[in-house]
């Protein structure tokens, strides 16, 4: 083979691989001007999904919290039942046992009043009317000096 034809056989390769350079830039361009707003729409498309996948989560979790409080008070108001029961209940097992106790009934007024020194009783007399002693705990007065 002579110079000129391996210079013409280079010239030859040289323009094919310009070519085919020029022609995947050419067409890598046309894709990529092609599939940018495809990838857009399909970006966006993505993006809602999980925006609607956050949302039906943050709902799953609040019907779960809610639910969570209804069981919670449910419980509370059982307890509530049952405490109420156990108050009835003693309160009629004290008042069985007081019932013709009038004896024991007044050693508990008698210990009451000794336990309250200070303290001042009003006794209702025959018409269910107390006798009030307002100027008990009145101080003297004072004299104004001519």
């Amino acid at each position: 083979m002579s110079p000129t034809e391996e210079d013409a056989m280079f010239h030859r390769r040289l323009r094919f691989y310009i070519l085919l350079t020029v022609g995947l830039v050419v067409v890598g361009t046309s894709l990529g001007m092609v599939g940018c707003p495809i990838y857009n729409v399909w970006s966006a498309q993505k993006f809602g999904e999980a925006e609607l996948a956050q949302a039906e989560q943050n709902r799953q979790i609040q019907i779960a919290q809610s639910k969570a409080k209804a069981e919670a008070a449910t419980y509370e108001a059982q307890a509530e039942v049952n405490r109420a029961n156990g108050v009835a209940a003693a309160n009629k097992i004290i008042g069985e046992s007081l019932k013709n106790n009038e004896a024991y009934l007044r050693y508990l007024w008698i210990t009451g009043l000794d336990r309250s020194k200070d303290t001042v009783v009003y006794v209702p007399t025959e018409t269910n009317l107390p006798i009030l002693e307002a100027n008990r705990f009145k101080s003297p007065v004072a004299e104004p000096s001519k």
